[in-house]
């Protein structure tokens, strides 16, 4: 780089750092940026609030929003979300893909391990564990496209798609363009770790301004929602799961009381920090889900799982163009209740995960981030929905067993487990399991809430991390009173829907961007 272009630089890093300075704050030892921080925890509790108030009347909302959402604006998730996919190949393929986050010199803060347990942890942990079994039986009984509903091959290839595809690369694309975005604009270009720095290109020192102030707290919005639905899809399964193995009473004040002990754990590991407490957890987490699949696979039909985890992999890529086209669809359920929410759902919860990639990927070139962040994640999806959903296919079709099939959704992986040796501490250790990731996506949820509502500060006061861990277990155990799951839902529709528009746009700042730092070096 010369000598002009990091005078350019330099300059523009104490521009940005004093105008964030104008709007930080300090009380009682916090530091916060105004008016983020303050408009975003107006609005949340005014929200916790008014549900808990109002039970009955918020479920009708809720309800209602979701259909709403899910019917009037399907062809903007779908056309939005085959975008995503389709340019991040493009970028890590072309020219772009050789810019390294951080500057030539930059090297990785975290090994690859490390970096994929957090991503995975913090990604889609909870709802792997949630749907892995219950959704590739699911849609094997009931499958999309049209296909006839009788227990056949065809039935079975596309329900298992179905659910590879839900979790597969289309997810980890909005994941990615969040967090490549962030990286490149936070360590090439010294901005701060918010979602305005990405639309420096596009508007300049706007995003300093109101507009930016609109984008950070949609995006505090759309976080602390999205983590509130896999927080209640997580304290759902632990009430399952210890429903099933020693009988207590699975209802609502059950996974209220579930939220808080897992908040309260998780506040440990906010105290302790990044790499003592969320980097720990998540290297945990994955060793115990991978111990976990490696036993169901050698307990479990171990042939038919490997035959299965082959051809899931081209009955995903067959299956691909037609489970992404919404016209003509002759499964309007399936679109609106399933593939329309996950979009929804992966949009929103896209600032949380997003911001906390972009976090621990210093160092990383274009080409790599994008590899590890969209291709890997899709394959470990599909060899873990091949081994739960395959062994709980293998004991529907071969032997005729049906527990998982007539289970509600939150038992299905303890009904699957059923079949296979050692049920009783396979299951206990499952809901261990869920538990942790539970604690890793509160933890990780906070810091990234934390880092926004500061002003994209990574060094900000712990309390401000214990507050919104606490904030958010409120969300969801209010949520959770105030209609269910059902609410959870609805409301990260309702934060997704406009949250959509911006990941477009981040795009187009991304490329610009992207292009001129080809251009510099």
């Amino acid at each position: 780089m010369n000598s002009n272009n990091q005078l350019n630089t330099s300059n523009q890093q104490t521009d940005i750092g004093h105008t964030l300075g104008e709007n930080n704050i300090r009380v009682l030892g916090l530091d916060i940026h105004n008016p983020v921080f303050m408009v975003s925890a107006v609005l949340v509790i005014v929200l916790v609030v008014g549900t808990l108030l109002f039970q009955q009347q918020a479920a009708t909302v809720f309800s209602d929003l979701r259909v709403w959402t899910t019917t009037r604006f399907d062809w903007f998730f779908m056309i939005s979300a085959n975008f995503f996919v389709l340019f991040c190949f493009a970028v890590a393929f072309s020219g772009l893909g050789r810019v390294r986050l951080g500057g030539e010199d930059a090297v990785p803060e975290y090994g690859y391990m490390a970096w994929l347990a957090m991503l995975f942890a913090a990604g889609v942990g909870i709802g792997l564990m949630f749907f892995g079994v219950h959704e590739p039986v699911t849609h094997t009984l009931t499958p999309p496209l049209g296909i006839d509903p009788a227990m056949t091959e065809a039935a079975k290839t596309a329900g298992l798609s179905s659910a590879i595809f839900h979790w597969g690369l289309h997810a980890w694309a909005i994941y990615a363009v969040v967090g490549l975005s962030l990286a490149f604009f936070s360590f090439n270009r010294g901005m701060p770790l918010t979602l305005r720095s990405a639309f420096f290109p596009i508007v300049g020192k706007a995003v300093w301004g109101p507009f930016g102030h609109l984008i950070d707290i949609v995006a505090v919005l759309a976080t602390i929602f999205g983590l509130a639905t896999s927080l209640g899809f997580g304290s759902e399964q632990i009430a399952a799961g210890l429903n099933y193995l020693f009988g207590i009473n699975p209802g609502k004040l059950t996974k209220v009381f579930l939220i808080f002990i897992i908040i309260s754990i998780a506040l440990v590991s906010v105290v302790a920090g990044l790499d003592k407490g969320v980097k720990r957890l998540s290297e945990l987490n994955m060793g115990m889900a991978g111990a976990l699949m490696l036993f169901v696979m050698v307990a479990g039909p171990t042939t038919y799982i490997l035959v299965t985890i082959v051809n899931a992999v081209g009955d995903y890529i067959t299956h691909l163009p037609a489970l992404s086209n919404w016209v003509g669809r002759e499964d309007s359920a399936f679109l609106h209740d399933w593939t329309t929410f996950y979009w929804a759902w992966w949009i929103a919860w896209s600032p949380f995960v997003g911001i906390f990639i972009a976090r621990v990927s210093r160092g990383r070139t274009v080409r790599e981030f994008i590899t590890w962040v969209l291709i890997i994640p899709t394959v470990i999806g599909i060899i873990w929905m091949s081994t739960f959903g395959g062994t709980a296919l293998d004991q529907l079709f071969n032997d005729g067993y049906t527990g998982v099939a007539e289970s509600a959704p939150e038992l299905a992986l303890f009904r699957m487990l059923e079949g296979l040796p050692l049920t009783g501490l396979v299951s206990a250790i499952s809901v261990f399991l869920i538990a942790i990731f539970f604690v890793t996506s509160a933890d990780s949820g906070s810091l990234v809430i934390d880092i926004i509502t500061a002003g994209g500060k990574t060094d900000a006061p712990v309390q401000q991390r214990v507050f919104w861990c606490l904030l958010t277990g409120f969300v969801a155990a209010a949520l959770m009173l105030g209609g269910g799951m059902a609410s959870l839902q609805a409301l990260t529709l309702s934060v997704g829907l406009p949250f959509g528009l911006v990941l477009l746009l981040m795009c187009v700042g991304l490329v610009r961007g992207l292009q001129d730092e080809r251009r510099r070096s």
